[in-house]
């Protein structure tokens, strides 16, 4: 066929509209977001720096004593007691415990050899775990290849504490009225061990303990209280203020110590009647709100105006005196 028209042109069919995706490409087109921070993206420097943070937090966030691990903040955790040392002295102490995690090939010493013996005789399950869970039980801490599990304390509710103290006391149950010792900013726990030991000694009913900002019965309040704490409840208070002032309207007398009290602890008339001994703090001494509170501040005499008792020191004279009172 002839070519009519220029020379060396061809012409084309001319191209019609294309067919529409019906909406299935609209992902393809829209954005992706922000782009994320440095710390989120797993192949960036920063991303490595935050995850070495968080594991360092994670090691070193929770309070260690003597060998322990404390569970985090709002978590009802078991406990665990961490090397050779401080095992064998838990078991010792009679330290309520779960299991003994003993590593897969462990190098036996006398430590190891009389944990498994006292761990036998309470029939404690010794359970043989590889290095690996050890870590990760511990959160990474130095156990040596010896781990003492130990279950959450159960603390008691105080104002049932001290209702059941107090029913108790009426019926004759009891020979002495109701006796209680509640800290206010204790936080060492061999503090709180020692308080617990005292307790029992003078025969205290219960040891009040608050919520927040304070001590709870861990490893080494146990291992203080050379196993006294099996015998004295340890109630936990939500809020130790209300708490106390409840106290009151049962009838319990709140009594707080302090250097420069109202009453001297040797004119004390009121160690006969049911009270409840409120401790502050080596340092800070009784809170405000505290204080106010109590129905007498008392202090105990000392020779030199330079000195000062620690809380579980103070404590343990109060409770000497009171329980001296009560036997006269």
């Amino acid at each position: 066929m002839a070519n009519h028209g220029r020379p060396g042109a061809i012409r084309k069919a001319k191209k019609g509209p294309s067919q529409g995706t019906g909406g299935l490409g609209r992902k393809a087109l829209e954005g992706k977001g922000p782009t994320p921070k440095a710390e989120d993206r797993p192949y960036h420097k920063a991303y490595k720096n935050k995850q070495l943070a968080e594991r360092s937090a994670a090691k070193h966030g929770g309070q260690r004593s003597g060998g322990r691990n404390a569970p985090a903040r709002g978590k009802v955790a078991e406990e665990v007691v961490t090397g050779r040392n401080s095992v064998v002295e838990a078991l010792r102490a009679g330290i309520p415990a779960k299991a003994l995690h003993v590593a897969v090939r462990i190098d036996m010493d006398d430590r190891v050899r009389e944990s498994l013996k006292m761990a036998a005789e309470r029939g404690l399950p010794v359970m043989e775990t590889h290095k690996p869970e050890l870590d990760r039980m511990t959160n990474e801490a130095v156990h040596q290849g010896l781990v003492l599990q130990i279950p959450p304390y159960e603390y008691a509710d105080p104002i049932d504490l001290a209702e059941e103290t107090l029913q108790a006391w009426k019926k004759g149950h009891i020979a002495n009225a109701p006796l209680f010792v509640a800290l206010d900013g204790i936080t060492d726990p061999r503090n709180l061990g020692a308080i617990i030991r005292s307790a029992s000694a003078f025969s205290a009913h219960g040891v009040i303990v608050p919520e927040r900002r304070s001590v709870g019965v861990t490893a080494s309040a146990w291992k203080t209280s050379a196993g006294a704490a099996v015998r004295v409840p340890v109630a936990r208070a939500g809020n130790l203020n209300n708490t106390l002032k409840t106290f009151k309207k049962m009838g319990i007398f709140v009594l707080g110590l302090d250097g420069d009290g109202d009453v001297s602890l040797p004119d004390l008339a009121l160690a006969k009647e049911p009270v409840c001994i409120v401790v502050g703090s080596e340092g800070k001494g009784l809170s405000r709100l505290v204080g106010e509170n109590c129905d007498q501040i008392v202090s105990i005499p000392i020779d030199s105006a330079m000195e000062s008792l620690n809380a579980s020191m103070a404590v343990g004279i109060t409770l000497y005196e009171v329980s001296r009172q009560r036997s006269a």
